[in-house]
Parts: structure tokens; sequence; C-alpha cells
């Protein structure tokens, strides 16, 4: 199993709310002691923390299943159940959640300590003594504990080094990061050794900085070619890129200036990396005629303002004064960065005045009803309880469903959907739209849902 993993499917579910208590205060010499059940506890969270002492998530590829803890149920004597505890899942610095059925972007995460809050655990349901009015002095029922929110994301992991080697594969940046820092990646003599980036921790004096081996390019890797935005997307987060260029390649119609260009034309076409400051690394200078042809397109890359080191990873060649310029410019780049700020969560309020649902016919004498309050008042009934029902209707009357429903033109007996089509609470409207007019039955009894 690989030690590196950037991208991984999460499947989240968070606490499910507990259940009201329907309870009534029993003590001696008070027969009426009234309703007394607690309310249910609130579902768990589940909440992605950036830990920047966190650098993959093989974590979440080993265990993607992730689950809070439900809330407790209420009891008698108005005690309330416990909340369940939250999930904090801890993500590198720089993770983008995605929804994965859409590839929407929830959040890019960045910056140590930010949260986000990806699936929010369930509300308790309200017990008999939250439920008691003046109307209503001992209700018999509770409220249900609401689900809690389950989804599937996709963390993707684009690397935050400051420096990113880029090349051709087979250039010898593995070597290279296993030689000037204490990373062991794997190498060997053919391309695509590397499949995932290496990250290393390099030291030029007091500067400590972080070199990331980015997996190798070829022509047409901004279009996706050999995995090339799996790839480029590593490079986005770096403060600077190394060129390393292969001077013993015996390939036919490569040189160090063609495969200059051909990597500098892929950064172009994937964008935004055009003021990112570049140093160019010829590698290999140990192998014979290597050295004489650096010698020769090394005035060529100096004429294109470009610093030119030519190393041999092999040998530890030059490595020294390539250390100590890659930490210069760290330096000097972290001095002139502003502060990563933790990433701002915008709430946005809903509109005042909103009805909260809509009506819709399906077909003759079907209609569907659709909407967070009434979805969610289905969801916190007890439908084995009368009285429960009852309350419920109470409340879409109350919220002017019965009017909407007239005016869509549903008629006595009419099949109305409360929620999807496919796993909504169907009933038998009967209208009352007088809510003075409505008799009241028995305790339990309510002739309004069927």
């Amino acid at each position: 199993m690989p030690d590196f993993i950037d991208q991984v499917v999460l499947h989240i579910t968070a606490g499910d709310g507990g259940h009201g208590c329907a309870s009534v205060h029993r003590e001696k010499f008070k027969p009426l002691g009234g309703p007394d059940g607690g309310n249910g506890g609130r579902g768990g969270d589940v909440i992605l923390e950036v830990d920047p002492s966190t650098a993959t998530l093989l974590e979440y590829h080993r265990r993607p299943h992730r689950k809070a803890e439900n809330g407790k149920q209420g009891m008698g004597a108005n005690r309330d159940g416990a909340n369940g505890g939250d999930v904090i899942l801890s993500v590198p610095n720089g993770t983008v959640v995605k929804d994965s059925r859409t590839g929407e972007v929830l959040i890019d995460l960045v910056g140590a300590g930010t949260r986000y809050v990806i699936a929010k655990g369930g509300p308790g349901g309200l017990g008999n003594a939250a439920l008691a009015s003046t109307k209503r002095k001992a209700p018999g029922f509770a409220l249900l504990g609401e689900p809690g929110d389950a989804l599937d994301v996709v963390l993707e992991l684009k690397s935050v080094a400051d420096v990113a080697l880029v090349g051709f594969p087979s250039a010898g940046k593995s070597s290279l990061i296993a030689a000037i820092s204490a990373a062991k990646p794997k190498i060997a003599d053919y391309p695509f050794t590397t499949l995932v980036p290496n990250l290393g921790v390099v030291s030029a004096g007091d500067t400590v900085f972080t070199v990331a081996d980015v997996p190798g390019l070829i022509p047409g890797a901004s279009e996706g070619k050999g995995l090339g935005h799996e790839f480029l997307r590593h490079v986005e987060r770096c403060d600077m890129l190394v060129h390393v260029i292969d001077m013993a390649t015996m390939e036919p119609g490569r040189d160090p200036i063609s495969d200059y260009e051909a990597i500098e034309y892929e950064l172009h076409a994937y964008g935004e990396l055009e003021d990112r400051p570049r140093m160019v690394v010829l590698n290999k200078a140990d192998v014979p005629d290597a050295r004489e042809l650096a010698e020769i397109v090394t005035p060529e890359f100096e004429a294109k303002g470009l610093k030119v080191f030519t190393i041999s990873a092999a040998t530890h060649e030059g490595l020294k004064e390539f250390i100590f310029a890659m930490g210069e410019w760290v330096a000097a780049a972290r001095a002139n960065k502003p502060v990563e700020e933790p990433t701002r969560l915008v709430i946005r309020p809903k509109q005042l005045g909103e009805s909260g649902f809509a009506v819709r016919k399906v077909s003759d004498n079907q209609f569907q009803v659709t909407g967070e309050k009434p979805e969610r008042w289905i969801r916190q009934t007890d439908f084995t309880n009368d009285e429960a029902v009852g309350y419920l209707a109470d409340r879409l009357e109350r919220l002017g469903i019965e009017q909407e429903l007239v005016k869509a033109g549903a008629t006595a007996g009419a099949e109305v959907i409360i929620g999807s089509m496919e796993d909504g609470y169907i009933f038998d409207w009967q209208p009352t739209l007088n809510a003075e007019a409505v008799r009241q039955g028995p305790r339990g009894t309510d002739n309004r849902l069927g």
C-alpha cells in the first residue's frame, strides 16, 4: 500500500438526534404531576480540520467510512439526552473538498486550524414537557430525533511545498530529493517510477523548507495526458519551480533546451503558474559528455534570465550551492508573502418572508409538497401515535399548506406526497379550511391525515 495518498473518497455520516421522551411526572399524592419528558440529545457533527502535522490522506484511504455518535434519548424527570460526540478529521493544509456526485468544490481548506462542518448532526426531538401548551397541557407524544447528514465527498490534496521539482520522467528528480533530504522515494531507471509526489524537508543554514518531487511530465500533460492533471495540481501551491533536466538522455529528438521548453509549455497551458520564479538544474553531470553539454547550454539558459546549476544527484556534486540558492529564494519569498489566513466561511441567512414550501401538481388529484419545514416535521413525527399525527396536521395547517393545496386544485381525498416522489410520506388529504371548525374527537384521533 502506498505511503502517500493525495485523493480519497470519504463516506461520512453525522450522528442522529435522540428521540424525545413522553413521560408524566408520578409522585405520591400528586396524581396530576404533568408532563416531564426530556428532549433528545443532538447528533454529533463530522468536522474537517487543517492540521499542519498531517501530510497525507492515507488514513482515510484505509478507513474511508466515518460516523459521528448518535444523540441519546430524553428521559423522564425532565432529563435531556446527552449530545453525541463530534468526529474531528485532521486533513493536510491545502485540501480541497468536493461533492462526489457533482464535482462541486465545497471548500478549499487553507490555514492551520481551519474547520469545516462537512456533515451536521441531526437535532434531538422535543420531549412532551417542551410540547405542552395551554391548549395541549399533557401531550401523550414526543418528537423523534432527526437523522444526521450523510454524504460522500472527495478529498483532494494539492501539495503545499516551497519548491517543486519538475521535468521529464527519469530526469533524476527522485534521486535529487533523496540526496538533499531524508526522503526515501522509489528510484528506478524506467519512466513514471514516481506516481505520487515525494515531500522532503531541506535545511539551508537557518532556513528550513519543503521540496516536492512532482511525478514526471510529458507533452500533453496540461490536457491530462500521462496523468498530467493529477501531477500538475501539486505544482499550484508551490512558491518556486526547479526544472530538473537530464543531461544524459539518449532519446532521439530530445535536448536540454527542447526539454525545458516542452515543460514550460505545459506549465503555461495549465495556467496560473507564470508568476513562479524558475531555476534550472542540469543533472547527471557525472555521466561522460554530460558536463560538456552542460557548459554549452548554460549560456542559453542564462540568456533567458534563469539561474543555472550543474549537479550530480549520484555524486552530490554541486548540491551545496544549489541548496543554499533555493534557501535564499525561499527566505525572500516568505518575507514578502502575506500571512496566510484561515479560510473564511460565508453564512448566508434565508430571506425573510419565505413560505418554506412549494406545492406541485403531479397528476389528477395527486400533489407533491416540498420544503425544509414540512419535510423536517415528517421526520420528527411518530406515525404510530395518532396524537403525534394530529400535532403534525396542526403544524401543516398553520404553515398554509392547506390553502396552497386548494389553490392548486386539490379536492377531498387527494393523494398528497410530502418529500421526494421516491420515499416521501403519502396521505389522503381531508380539507378543513376553517381551523376553528375542526372538531376535536377523542384523544389521539384526527381525521385530517388519512
